[in-house]
């Protein structure tokens, strides 16, 4: 498990890819317009995307995901129940690897709360 801070990495990912912005606007529009387009309330929730997008995060090794995705579901209002439950999923389906990012998840969640 990681022992850096969410809050300091989703700050220090935000930092250092603003040259990036910069340099290919057009693409991280984009890639900004697939993200509201995709997590847009819908048929299915804002916040259950943001679970669907927390557990892929976790289940793919992404220490960022689960920073940026955290921080979305507190804004959201995702309880510590619904967010256990997911990560439950997570580790049924990404065994091992998925429990310790589900540590991670919850050592962000923590640092996260309002």
């Amino acid at each position: 498990m990681s022992t850096f801070n969410h809050i300091e990495l989703i700050h220090n990912i935000n930092e250092n890819l603003a040259p990036f912005r910069k340099a290919q606007p057009e693409a991280m529009a984009a890639f900004g317009q697939l993200a509201k387009s995709a997590m847009a309330e819908g048929v299915v929730s804002a916040k259950h995307k943001e679970l669907m997008a927390l557990a892929i995060g976790i289940t793919q090794h992404c220490s960022g995901c689960i920073g940026f995705h955290v921080k979305a579901l507190h804004k959201l209002q995702c309880t510590r129940a619904e967010l256990e439950e997911m990560l439950s999923v997570c580790i049924y389906m990404g065994g091992g690897p998925a429990l310790m990012y589900t540590a991670e998840a919850l050592k962000a969640w923590d640092s996260m709360a309002p």
